[in-house]
């Protein structure tokens, strides 16, 4: 990095200038110190003050290096490691490196070879840079700070470039998402406003089941499914929607679990937080999931409310409340995996296995082997652990963790980057492998087939029989395949 002059705070004030910085750059010109006028081409535009975006201070270090300081979580100035902006102004083949010099994370996957993702105007699809231009180290000039340090071309000039952290997935794209869902008027999907965030953000419930599951008197089976009570960790809602995608579609295995089961999906519980860009905290700098044993109806209304509802049906003698998962993403560690309790009883301690142990059989980037089962003190106030000691021995608490930057399959060496459809693949083996744990292939067998046509009746292009269709059983067990093995510090989770 280039030589600059040492600021009071890096010359060991008590205050750092990651914690002067209250909001987003706005359409900021970082020109030289000297520099007075208009910005001219090539002096970068830098702007987050949009949805969901994050970066609070830029600094001109040369022509060709810009620190970059990401802004903290809303009243919390102890996390920084979401970040999402824009650049324009640029000239064609301009060279630059970008320094993002305030994680308040040390252990990061950008030691693995995980890279920022980046896109732009021209091409909308997102794509992670390439690892040889990446470089993650402690450095000097930043109190000792990891920097993580990344060079980039700019090659047309007329294009607006955005960079983030990972995939964004914004309040937004949610809502257009869920409206999208609500028009197709399926019988088997209802969506209800459960609250209100701070800033009156919606909080939605949706319920996936067949229509006679929800008549009065009906014993439910319950799954319950939550996601994004950390912002940042924008996979949890690409993995989120693959379980719902595939729970709303006519593959026979949904129709079946629709027949069979009551899904409960809060697929984003922290709005505001989704929508300030904050990583781990909502408005009011609460770490939600650690607030399960006591949450606010003014501070934590999202976690009140479903805090209730899931009371509500733990009281209800004709609901089974049967699993409630918990989706994450994971900073430190590959693959998807999940945190389980410990419990006394070891014939539950071992039931409580089966679940992640098909799931590693259904889906080739789920390790069976990262998975873990802990009562740490540190975890009490997390929804996995209040709902473990809350609900009775045939309730199933999980967090679903999946990586930030990719999975080893089992057998290999070989590290296969996330992409947003590989997050909802993830997804839709969640939903899958309900079929194995309930030991329903036997009916998903008996849908019946669409009765034959007439010779003389013509069928009409591109559509389908009403009629269940099958034409071939889900095999309930793949073949066993090696977990992926890792070895690093689950200390950093969610």
């Amino acid at each position: 990095m280039a030589e600059r002059s040492q600021t009071a705070s890096e010359a060991g004030n008590d205050i750092g200038p990651d914690e002067i910085i209250a909001g987003n750059v706005s359409k900021f010109a970082a020109v030289p110190v000297s520099y007075y006028g208009p910005p001219k081409k090539g002096h970068l535009i830098f702007d987050a003050c949009f949805e969901s975006g994050n970066l609070g201070r830029v600094d001109h270090v040369s022509e060709f290096e810009y620190d970059l300081f990401i802004r903290p979580d809303t009243c919390n100035p102890r996390f920084r490691v979401w970040f999402n902006f824009t650049v324009e102004n640029v000239k064609e083949s301009q060279r630059v490196i970008f320094n993002i010099v305030n994680f308040s994370k040390t252990k990061s996957l950008y030691r693995d070879g995980m890279t920022p993702m980046v896109k732009s105007t021209s091409r909308p699809k997102w794509q992670r840079l390439p690892p040889k231009n990446v470089y993650y180290y402690r450095c000097p000039d930043h109190r000792k700070n990891y920097v993580m340090s990344f060079a980039f071309c700019f090659d047309r000039e007329d294009d607006i470039y955005q960079f983030a952290y990972c995939y964004p997935y914004t309040y937004t794209r949610f809502q257009h998402y869920l409206d999208s869902l609500q028009k197709r008027n399926m019988d088997y999907f209802f969506r209800e406003q459960l609250g209100l965030s701070v800033q009156q953000r919606q909080l939605d419930l949706l319920t996936i089941t067949s229509p006679a599951n929800l008549h009065d008197g009906a014993e439910q089976k319950v799954v319950f499914i939550t996601g994004r009570i950390h912002p940042g960790e924008t996979p949890s809602s690409f993995v989120c929607q693959g379980i719902i995608d595939f729970l709303v579609s006519h593959h026979p295995i949904a129709r079946v679990l629709r027949d069979h089961l009551v899904f409960k999906i809060a697929p984003m519980l922290n709005p505001d937080g989704v929508y300030l860009g904050n990583y781990r905290c909502s408005l009011m700098g609460f770490d939600l999931n650690r607030h399960w044993l006591d949450p606010s109806p003014w501070a934590h209304p999202t976690l009140y409310g479903v805090k209730q509802l899931i009371i509500q049906m733990h009281n209800d003698p004709k609901t089974s409340l049967e699993f409630y998962i918990d989706i994450h993403a994971h900073s430190t560690m590959m693959n998807g995996f999940m945190y389980g309790n410990i419990f006394e009883d070891e014939e539950r301690f071992q039931r409580q296995a089966i679940f992640p142990k098909l799931l590693c059989q259904n889906a080739e980037d789920f390790s069976f082997s990262s998975t873990s089962f802990n009562r740490d003190a540190v975890k009490a106030g997390t929804g996995r652990r209040f709902l473990g000691g809350l609900l009775d021995h045939t309730s199933y608490c999980y967090t679903l963790e999946v990586s930030f930057f990719s999975y080893i399959i089992g057998g290999t060496a070989a590290t296969v980057p996330y992409t947003e459809e590989a997050y909802m693949k993830l997804g839709r083996n969640v939903a899958r492998t309900f079929i194995d744990y309930y030991r329903l292939n036997p009916v998903i067998e008996k849908v019946s087939f669409p009765m034959p046509r007439l010779r003389k009746e013509r069928s009409p292009a591109f559509k389908y029989s009403h009629v269940r269709a099958q034409t071939g059983s889900h095999s309930a067990i793949k073949g066993e395949k090696k977990s992926s093995f890792n070895h690093k510090d689950h200390s950093q989770s969610s």
